[in-house]
């Protein structure tokens, strides 16, 4: 164990004075909801704060209000003026950082598992260690002293491979050490139980303090930015304009009223109650975060600072000594957050932290004979999914979120800093920030506390573990669950969550395998599941190998190829778009031309005014309904029915009441996605087995492909579409919620004899990206246009009926997506050079070849055309080592599309 010298003193800032107050006493209570700890805080009293005064008055009226002044408030303003915004106010509680910046570890990892926030990673720290500099001659305390993670088993190793070969793609330099090449670079190490390192000589750390005053002035610098400290807002008035739109008007505080159309939310762990005056929801929690900084090392100086996420910790330089801190399953939840906090700190729980200095004394033996100097314990912000929550809030426009960092706000700052400016100037981001918006999460779940707590809990306690492709969470399940639940269950259905829902993965032939309450992995006195299936079959998916049940998914697949198949798609979005102008709505919305006669459906995009694709999905004209019912509302003027993806159905829904809204047009967008179920009967005998469950002729004349009818099934009305997203001929039926179960079971019954199967998503996966059809937002995002995704047959370039997105789509040159075979994230390489990385893959068992989607460049700056596509030589990057891939313009399956029309 280590030898506390001094051990309760906190660590503070240079620049601050004073000594810290005397912890009270902690709580004695347990259990999730109940564990408290009690700050103790500092009374400032330099530079005229906590003296009731602000450092300016505030203006009577500014383009944009900035809400808390720590690194993302910072980083948000300095973008904003950068930008051009003329009149932007940063208002600051009490001074600069004095919430959670100020006492972060400031740490800053270049490589993640996800090539956006590589991206915005890079951009941050060419910020503090160029750009600020440059601008103001100060240094922001930037250190390059290296990254360094540690693999303890093959897994772990691999993974880190996976983020090298990532890294090439944006040229971020990094190494796979062996344990020797290890030691050689960090003597102090022990290396028993290495299996690899991987280095990144550019990472570093950043000073909070430093960083933050400096953007402050670089922003003031510029003009047009107050920053008021000592200021803290009462209220925000919201007011609804002419067509009931509630929109931000302006911003209270004590010492005057600023009229602005614009808030933005960077409060940090006070963002929930920063929203509430709004009406807004904010689903974060706070919860206690700590480091202990040991006694002076020799040695250690010039290290890299270390990850080992195995034993869940981190070893930050800290000149000769070393912040030691972690991610623990016991976290300590903040449960009633001061409005009065600042520069303040928690008393350490050393029961909670000991696992930590465990890890720490393994990795670094020479720890178990240092001092501790000082225990440094803060609040943090988290999120469900330890993910930023950004964006303009669902319910008020003009209310932007830039909150919820899980204790990376300092190295995401900058480059979270700038889209978020870019997002209020222009109304989207200019990068693929869909991760990050508020929207990814369904407005039933923001205000649901047990979900925000539990899954939050969950991504915290997990933020070390390996990142697995197939992973799903334990908490915060069975939320929303679709009319054949409990039928699938009871079939051996292995659920996935998105969006709440409970979605059928796919089929166990060993029975049900539940999800069961939350049991926090045995943390605060819970007791932990025994034999609990479902969990045990999510770690069979802990492999970049193919899993135990890839043979299960395979006969799934291939029944689907072969006979027939029954998807449950229930968890889709479902809106109805009707009024007077719906028609000029759908026209606006939507590339394709979807203005046709009822019983039509259409397969389109919605694009944003960059030509990005923000949505694909199926829009169907209808008539009204008499009376009305789910499937065909009573409405004037004109009606199209929507079926979206389930997992961003929040995100469609608001970006489609955000174009209504600017358009002010006469139109509502309804949502009946819990009052409809939905299944998808694809396969070559769908037709045989169908004809004897519906009441309609089914053949190719009398029901061709894209149209759809109401008709009769099992004596339920249901709405009948002609449609697949497998390649192959099918129906999806649309069934009043009451009647899904009589209705799955009449097909099931029907096709018995015909050897039909359920399957889940992860044969969706496959047969999908087989065919060549594409998933939003894996294949898809908001940066990619429809020609350069192939999807230009979508667009109604032809006619003059113009669309959002139009101009941008017109201007564009095309560009020609790549296929080839990994796992995702891998780099590609053509001609020896990198041109891109893997988006999507998953495994094609009819052509019995794994498939991958990605965009490539070309690295001299020109166009890539089809010539450019087929002349290359490629290789991809799997985990360092180099395979040969074929390129594909086309679905390598089924190209010609017969298989969807009835041809075999």
């Amino acid at each position: 164990m280590w030898y506390m010298s001094c051990a309760w003193r906190a660590a503070a800032p240079r620049r601050l004075p004073a000594p810290w107050r005397s912890p009270r006493p902690r709580s004695s209570a347990t259990g999730p909801t109940a564990r408290k700890n009690v700050p103790y805080e500092k009374t400032l009293q330099d530079n005229g704060s906590g003296s009731g005064e602000p450092s300016r008055p505030p203006p009577r009226a500014a383009e944009v209000v900035v809400v808390g002044g720590g690194s993302l408030g910072c980083q948000t303003t300095y973008h904003l003026a950068k930008q051009g915004v003329s009149s932007v106010v940063l208002l600051e509680r009490d001074r600069l950082t004095s919430g959670t910046t100020w006492h972060t570890a400031g740490l800053l990892w270049q490589l993640r598992p996800s090539d956006v926030e590589v991206e915005l990673l890079a951009h941050t720290r060419d910020v503090v260690s160029r750009e600020l500099p440059a601008e103001t001659g100060l240094h922001t305390g930037w250190v390059q002293n290296g990254g360094l993670f540690i693999a303890s088993n093959k897994q772990r190793l691999d993974e880190y491979k996976r983020l090298m070969s990532l890294g090439k793609v944006y040229g971020v330099e990094s190494y796979v050490l062996t344990p020797s090449q290890t030691k050689d670079l960090y003597p102090l190490m022990n290396i028993e139980d290495l299996y690899g390192t991987l280095y990144v000589p550019k990472d570093g750390t950043m000073d909070p303090a430093g960083t933050c005053s400096t953007l402050a002035r670089a922003a003031a610098a510029r003009g047009a930015t107050v920053i008021i400290e000592n200021c803290p807002v009462s209220g925000i008035q919201v007011r609804a304009d002419d067509f009931g739109v509630k929109r931000v008007y302006a911003v209270e505080t004590a010492h005057g009223t600023i009229q602005t159309p614009c808030v933005v939310n960077c409060a940090g762990v006070w963002a929930p109650a920063l929203g509430r005056l709004a009406g807004v929801h904010v689903p974060l929690v706070g919860m206690h975060h700590a480091y202990v900084v040991t006694e002076r090392i020799e040695g250690i100086q010039n290290m890299p600072n270390v990850r080992d996420h195995d034993a869940s910790i981190y070893l930050r330089l800290q000149g000769d000594a070393l912040s030691v801190g972690g991610y623990e399953s016991n976290p300590i939840f903040w449960e009633e957050v001061s409005e009065k906090f600042a520069f303040g700190l928690f008393d350490l729980d050393w029961d909670v932290f000991m696992q930590h200095i465990e890890g720490a004394i393994n990795r670094v033996p020479v720890l178990e004979k240092t001092g501790i100097k000082s225990t440094v314990c803060g609040p943090e912000s988290f999120t469900a999914d330890h993910k930023p929550l950004m964006g303009e809030a669902p319910e008020v426009r003009g209310f932007f979120l830039g909150c919820g960092f899980n204790s990376a706000g300092m190295m995401l700052g900058g480059g979270c800093g700038r889209e978020l400016a870019h997002w209020i100037i222009h109304g989207r981001p200019e990068k693929d920030m869909y991760g990050y918006d508020i929207r990814r999460f369904h407005c039933s779940l923001t205000n649901n506390n047990r979900w925000i707590r539990e899954r939050s809990h969950e991504s915290y306690a997990k933020n070390y573990s390996v990142v697995f492709p197939h992973d799903e969470p334990l908490a915060g399940r069975n939320v929303r669950k679709d009319p054949l639940h409990e039928e699938l269950l009871r079939q051996g259905c292995v659920f996935q969550e998105r969006h709440g829902w409970e979605r059928p993965g796919w089929f166990s032939p060993r029975g049900a395998a539940p999800v069961l309450d939350y049991d926090y992995y045995g943390a605060y006195g819970q007791e932990r599941h025994r034999d609990y299936t479902y969990n045990r079959l999510l770690g069979d998916e802990y492999t970049f190998d193919f899993p135990p049940h890839h043979d299960i998914i395979k006969t799934e697949c291939l029944t689907c190829r072969n006979a027939l198949a029954l998807f449950d798609m229930s968890y889709f979005g479902k809106f109805y778009l009707v009024g007077p102008e719906a028609t000029k709505a759908a026209n606006w919305l939507f590339t394709a031309d979807v203005s046709k006669a009822p019983g039509s459906t259409v397969y389109t995009c919605m694009l944003n005014k960059r030509g990005g694709v923000e949505s694909d999905l199926t829009v169907s004209r209808i008539s009204p309904g008499a009376p009305a019912s789910p499937l065909a509302p009573t409405f004037e003027g004109d009606g199209y029915y929507l079926a979206i993806g389930g997992a961003v159905a929040q995100h469609n829904w608001s970006h489609i009441t955000t174009v209504l809204q600017d358009m002010k047009l006469q139109c509502k967008l309804l949502d009946c996605s819990e009052e409809l179920g939905m299944m998808s009967i694809q396969g070559p005998l769908s037709r045989v087995v169908l004809q004897e469950v519906l009441d309609t002729d089914l053949s190719n004349e009398a029901f061709p492909f894209s149209t759809h009818k109401l008709v009769m099934a099992a004596g339920c009305t249901v709405r009948a579409m002609r449609l697949s997203f497998v390649g192959e001929l099918g129906w999806e039926l649309h069934v009043p919620r009451a009647d899904c179960v009589k209705v799955y079971q009449a097909v099931m019954q029907a096709g018995a004899r015909h050897g039909i199967a359920n399957a889940g998503y992860r044969a969706i996966d496959s047969l999908s990206i087989e065919k060549g059809y594409r998933h939003w937002h894996a294949d898809l995002r908001p940066d990619d246009t429809p020609l350069e995704a192939g999807l230009a047959f979508t667009c109604k370039l032809k006619s003059s009926i113009p669309f959002l997105g139009r101009e941008a789509v017109e201007a564009q040159k095309a560009k020609v997506p790549l296929g080839v075979p990994m796992f995702g994230l891998e780099a590609v390489w053509r001609d020896g050079e990198v041109v891109g990385h893997i988006r999507r893959a998953d495994f094609g068992f009819t052509i019995d070849k794994t498939i991958a989607y990605g965009y490539i460049r070309d690295p001299a700056g020109g166009p890539v055309s089809l010539d450019f596509v087929r002349s290359g030589s490629y290789q991809l990057e799997r985990m360092g080592v180099p395979y040969p891939a074929q390129a594909h313009t086309r679905s390598p399956f089924d190209p010609d599309n017969q298989r969807v029309k009835g041809f075999y």
